[in-house]
């Protein structure tokens, strides 16, 4: 029976660590995951308004495997500049792919929100920030809601923010989500508070969210109406052994978790992303596996339990969220909820 991990947290998968850049005053920000050596990763694009860097290189036919840190920010393509900074830190640890003699160049493929206008004023994340949320990295509980580049998110017109939630596998395996919810669906019936994928917690996680509120997917929603303003953007992680188009399944995999959890999900005024990184510090599949087909299946299954991670990493966003200013939370809006 799979359970939820120890800290129920991404950084369940042994040599994660997470570091975030707040700014509340205008509400922006990053979020750093930093990978221990020999991780490598995949992507799945599905919004149809992505801001991304290094996704190519991610691509099963292209020749880099390593992937050094991932990182999730805001001030829409703005904040692509804070990347500078993460590899910046992770350059002065001489972390990166070797390229001469004392010399690296870091990979970290990156995603963003748009979090432009919603605080006092605008302040683009910049290389500074991006240097700080890496060189604050811990391997320890990850702080969600308004942290990192969950700070100025919105989901539906409600506060959005940064969850996280893993699962311990039968076979020893952790699987585990990050997620920067920012949508312009909702993950909620609107009327009754209801979530949509309220039914896959593990082990009383939400905190005794009831589970009696209708959840009901309306014929033809109504999208917040700042359309083009929104995102959901996250990283799945394993302790899988994955090769490069094994974990691109993953992550393509894993987008299920969205659709179930958000509705609608993948339109064309988000940019829905997830990068996938397997650290394979738990060893290849064939080590569970007796046959080419089992493999296939642990495969599979792990992609469910992505699935399920990014779903339940989205409840936790919603639920840990706080209102800011005129943008109120679900707690709020919701009280009889708990």
């Amino acid at each position: 029976m799979s359970e939820k991990g120890k800290l129920n947290a991404i950084t369940d998968v042994m040599g994660i660590k997470v570091g975030h850049f707040t700014d509340l005053e205008h509400l922006t920000g990053v979020t750093v995951l930093r990978t221990p050596e020999g991780s490598l990763g995949g992507v799945d694009v599905r919004g149809g308004s992505p801001g991304t860097r290094e996704t190519d290189l991610l691509s099963p036919v292209n020749r880099i495997k390593r992937v050094d840190a991932v990182t999730l920010c805001g001030s829409s393509a703005y904040g692509l500049n804070s990347v500078a900074g993460v590899m910046r830190s992770l350059e002065e640890s001489g972390i990166g792919h070797p390229i001469a003699e004392g010399r690296v160049v870091p990979i970290v493929p990156a995603a963003v929100i748009y979090d432009l206008c919603r605080g006092e004023s605008d302040r683009y994340i910049d290389e500074v920030a991006g240097y700080e949320a890496c060189s604050s990295v811990s391997g320890g509980p990850v702080e969600q809601g308004n942290v990192g580049a969950g700070t100025g998110a919105l989901s539906g017109g409600t506060k959005g923010g940064l969850g996280t939630a893993s699962e311990v596998l039968e076979n020893g395996i952790t699987v585990a989500a990050i997620v920067i919810v920012n949508s312009s669906g909702t993950a909620f019936d609107p009327e009754t508070g209801g979530f949509y994928a309220r039914g896959l917690e593990l082990g009383g996680e939400f905190g005794g969210l009831r589970r009696d509120l209708p959840a009901r997917m309306v014929p033809r929603p109504v999208l917040y109406r700042k359309q083009g303003q929104h995102t959901t953007i996250g990283v799945i992680a394993t302790d899988a052994q994955l090769d490069k188009s094994q974990a691109t399944k993953m992550a393509q995999m894993a987008h299920d978790g969205l659709a179930r959890a958000i509705y609608p999900a993948h339109t064309m005024f988000d940019g829905d992303t997830l990068f996938s990184v397997a650290t394979g510090t738990k060893g290849a599949l064939g080590e569970y596996t007796s046959d080419s087909k089992d493999g296939d299946r642990a495969l599979s299954q792990i992609g469910v339990s992505a699935a399920d991670a990014v779903s339940r990493a989205v409840i936790h966003a919603i639920i840990s969220a706080g209102t800011v200013g005129k943008y109120t939370c679900y707690r709020d809006k919701f009280p009889d909820s708990f």
